[in-house]
């Protein structure tokens, strides 16, 4: 059963509870991604939609801070991407799944297989390419998946 998705304006609005998340990262310049077992991987500069869960302690709120977030230690695949480019917009379900995130967006490129999925038995990758302007039907509420103007709670490149 597919849960709903809504745009979360800031992490502030996200629950504390359990779900699936998708988050738009725009990276300016090229960024070498290590995935382990493999050789590093030139991901070009873009627009790139991670879809991910939030099971532990804070929810969806504690992940999305941590995605936000600059200077966390490079635990997972996606903080790779995090560190080095800008976080640009966010969406929640929850109690949904990333998977179920990932078939959604079936239409988009997937750049790097694995990525962000190296536990998961159903997806090729959690990670897919979003080239400027193509718009996607995210949201149940119609919400534009265009990204607007900077959002509010949202991170500006730091450099």
């Amino acid at each position: 059963m597919t849960k709903e998705i809504r745009f979360c304006r800031s992490v502030d609005q996200a629950p504390s509870l359990p779900g699936a998340y998708v988050i738009a990262i725009e990276l300016a310049e090229t960024v070498m991604v290590t995935l382990c077992g493999r050789a590093p991987i030139d991901l070009p500069a873009g627009r790139y939609l991670y879809c991910g869960s939030a099971k532990g302690p804070g929810g969806l709120k504690a992940r999305l801070s941590r995605h936000f977030r600059r200077g966390k230690s490079v635990r997972w695949h996606i903080d790779q991407l995090t560190e080095r480019g800008s976080v640009v917009a966010s969406w929640i379900s929850p109690g949904g799944d990333e998977c179920e995130l990932v078939r959604r967006f079936s239409q988009l490129p997937i750049p790097l297989p694995g990525f962000g999925s190296s536990d998961c038995a159903t997806c090729r990758s959690h990670l897919l390419h979003w080239s400027n302007g193509t718009a996607l039907p995210l949201l149940n509420a119609g919400v534009s998946a265009r990204i607007p103007a900077r959002q509010q709670g949202t991170r500006s490149k730091e450099r």
